[in-house]
């Protein structure tokens, strides 16, 4: 069925396209109504393919979340993988891990009463967690890197030993000593700048911007809970390092860098910080990642199958199948992943390197189901991704 969906899949699928024909069509029916096919157990798959990748590797667990179906009111279906990435070359080596989130509204109110075990924000420590896995398998260290929605104090608090962190800031938390987190770094030196190549985004053209980069260490208080017990189990405080990379003079007009970067990794130096910044501007991987499942390739969104269970089913392969294909389009334009993963690469689906466009961002517009029951919603950047891809022109230390 992988094979099948590499093959086809250039223009979008379904279950009479992978199937080829009649017989085929109920065959796939068939295997995806099967109740003894699990998305855990293709996860799990993959995950072994992947495991056996990393000996020797600093891998980026990159994780982020897209939604698949969206009824505009309350109801939605998302997708949270995990992928592994090469922290030196940024090969593409494979799935870790994907769980699917149902998520129902209405619900804002029981947020601060539930135990984080049963929030669907514990999906990004427990992805954390089974990439701690990769380093039984030989990885010389695994760096958790994820955007502004992983910044929970459970992640930092509860995380593997085996792991590290690389989170984007999104909330002003309260440090040792009542300072805001926003407000620390006044006082802090520049360590140097840093200039990347900003690509055109909906909205903004592509411009060349130059980064001051700044560094300290950082202890964040416990924020309050509404349940003394679940509190007792976070310690009181997490000392981290802040990474800040901000604009120099942008143009007028236009919304300047600033990323703040949150990393258990030591940085002193200059060259310290140009790798985390390095490391986060990887994260733009899994971007592509569901761009290659949606409109640029699969467009899982469009397919009519209503039940979620086989559609689950589906769109794990997809996933799947999505990998390897941005493993083709980047051995394509030069990364050194297709090297170390062309083997897995299906023998008659290898006219995708050659088929394939590059992946830009596309416009992004509010998903709606059409009168045929087709969920729709050209893909652009995802939420808190506004900055896109960069790559580094040169870095410049301050004397």
């Amino acid at each position: 069925m992988l094979a099948r969906l590499v093959s086809v899949g250039q223009s979008g699928i379904s279950v009479r396209r992978v199937g080829g024909n009649r017989a085929g069509e109920m065959r796939i029916t068939r295997f995806l109504r099967n109740p003894r096919v699990r998305p855990e157990e293709m996860v799990a798959t993959a995950r072994t393919r992947t495991a056996g990748l990393v000996k020797g590797r600093h891998i980026l667990a990159i994780q982020d979340t897209t939604t698949l179906r969206d009824d505009g009111k309350k109801r939605s279906l998302n997708l949270h993988p995990t992928i592994a990435v090469d922290a030196h070359d940024g090969g593409l080596l494979g799935l870790i891990d994907a769980v699917f989130l149902s998520h129902v509204g209405g619900k804002k109110h029981l947020c601060a009463k539930r135990p984080f075990a049963e929030k669907e924000s514990s999906r990004w420590l427990d992805a954390t967690n089974t990439a701690a896995g990769l380093v039984a398998s030989g990885a010389a260290c695994v760096t958790v890197v994820a955007d502004r929605e992983g910044d929970i104090y459970e992640e930092f608090a509860c995380r593997p030993a085996e792991t590290e962190l690389l989170i984007r800031a999104h909330h002003d938390r309260v440090l040792e000593g009542g300072r805001g987190l926003y407000d620390c770094m006044e006082d802090v030196a520049e360590l140097g700048h840093e200039t990347i190549d900003l690509p055109a985004n909906p909205g903004r053209a592509a411009r060349r911007a130059v980064l001051a980069l700044r560094a300290c260490e950082v202890t964040l208080k416990r924020p309050k809970r509404n349940h003394p017990a679940e509190a007792a189990k976070l310690p009181k405080t997490v000392t981290l390092t802040l990474v800040e990379a901000r604009e120099i003079d942008p143009p007028d007009g236009v919304t300047p860098v600033h990323w703040r970067l949150l990393t258990t990794h030591k940085v002193a130096t200059l060259a310290q910080a140009l790798q985390i910044t390095h490391f986060y501007r990887q994260r733009w991987i899994i971007e592509q990642v569901f761009r290659v499942m949606k409109t640029k390739g699969f467009d899982i969104e469009a397919v009519r199958v209503a039940e979620d269970g086989p559609f689950e089913n589906l769109t794990t392969a997809t996933l799947i199948a999505a990998i390897q294909v941005l493993q083709m389009v980047r051995e394509r334009d030069g990364s050194p992943v297709g090297r170390c993963r062309t083997r897995s690469i299906p023998r008659t689906s290898r006219r995708w390197r050659r088929s394939v466009e590059p992946l830009k961002a596309r416009p992004r517009s509010r998903r709606i189901l059409t009168p045929r029951g087709r969920w729709h919603m050209p893909v652009g950047c995802a939420r808190d991704s506004v900055d896109g891809p960069a790559t580094t022109a040169n870095q410049v230390p301050l004397s």
